[in-house]
């Protein structure tokens, strides 16, 4: 069993990967959930729904969002209708939304709903979302924090970054079955994800850090030198004090990891980093960084 920590669009990429070399059944996948939002009556989970929709085979994996082929005749409807719905969302994925609101609404768990939607879906891997409590990630620009949808979507991430927190800002606590994955785990890899956004959330749950220790856990970096390979990543490591570049990623990495990944063309390199091709640009790259980090494991898993 290998347990994964994910968020964005990185580290689903590398389970695409994966999938070639591990049944469904294998694999269990920590998600981050503090980009979560209420939007138009229905309950929008962007990481979950990633990983979801990867193993139900109807990802959209052009985008790495959404639903493969759907319509947004609803989206356009209540933009005519003067609604500010801000994020663009497909006819099906909204379906998903509304479903998962209304189970939250009868009282289960975000985990108790997950579970429901991917049975439903014929997902066979465990999609875990970090926590069952409202938490959000908060950008704070020019003085002002807004939620990092707001920031990425509506804004198109063109402001600058001042500062990220999250709210509340006590830290919740992890549910019980995401410290059963990772204790259960041969293995925990954290694919290359944005660290601050996608990744930070997860570490952050009461319980995870002292649940990796005992782990032998891989993390692979989401950067070639200063760039990241998408999205604001550089600009939200400097926001919280650490260098957008893979040493940065190590240092939030550092107290519980075994086996650090770095891209093969990075000149900035890492003291005992493995380097491998880190760049999934295509489903054959997915299973190639999948395979190297396959042969690695063995040996220290057993």
């Amino acid at each position: 069993m290998i347990t994964f920590l994910s968020g964005g669009t990185g580290t689903p990429k590398l389970l695409r990967g994966f999938r070639s070399y591990s049944d469904d059944q294998d694999i269990n996948v920590v998600v981050n959930t503090a980009e979560d939002v209420w939007i138009s009556g229905g309950h929008m989970s962007p990481d979950i729904d990633t990983v979801m929709y990867l193993f139900a085979g109807i990802l959209n994996t052009d985008t790495w969002w959404g639903i493969s082929g759907d319509s947004f005749l609803t989206h356009k409807a209540l933009l005519d209708l003067g609604t500010d719905e801000y994020i663009a969302i497909g006819d099906r994925d909204r379906a998903v939304q509304i479903a998962r609101g209304d189970l939250l609404n009868q009282g289960k768990s975000l985990t108790a709903a997950t579970s429901i939607l991917c049975r439903n879906m014929g997902v066979r891997a465990g999609v875990l979302p970090m926590t069952d409590s409202p938490v959000a990630t908060l950008v704070r620009s020019s003085g002002n924090y807004i939620h990092f949808q707001e920031y990425w979507v509506r804004c198109k991430g063109s402001l600058p970054i001042d500062a990220v927190k999250r709210e509340p800002e006590s830290p919740p606590a992890a549910t019980k079955d995401v410290i059963e994955a990772i204790t259960g785990a041969d293995a925990v890899i954290i694919g290359p994800s944005n660290p601050v956004t996608s990744i930070l959330p997860i570490l952050e749950c009461q319980g995870v850090r002292d649940a990796l220790r005992g782990q032998y856990v891989v993390a692979v970096s989401p950067f070639i030198g200063n760039a990241p390979f998408s999205g604001p990543a550089g600009e939200l490591m400097k926001a919280k004090g650490f260098s957008p570049s893979s040493s940065g990623t190590y240092e939030l990495y550092k107290d519980f990891l075994d086996l650090f990944i770095q891209d093969e063309r990075d000149t900035m390199t890492v003291p005992g980093a493995a380097c491998l091709d880190t760049m999934m640009t295509n489903e054959e790259k997915c299973r190639g960084l999948a395979e190297g980090i396959l042969k690695i494991l063995p040996a220290h898993t057993g």
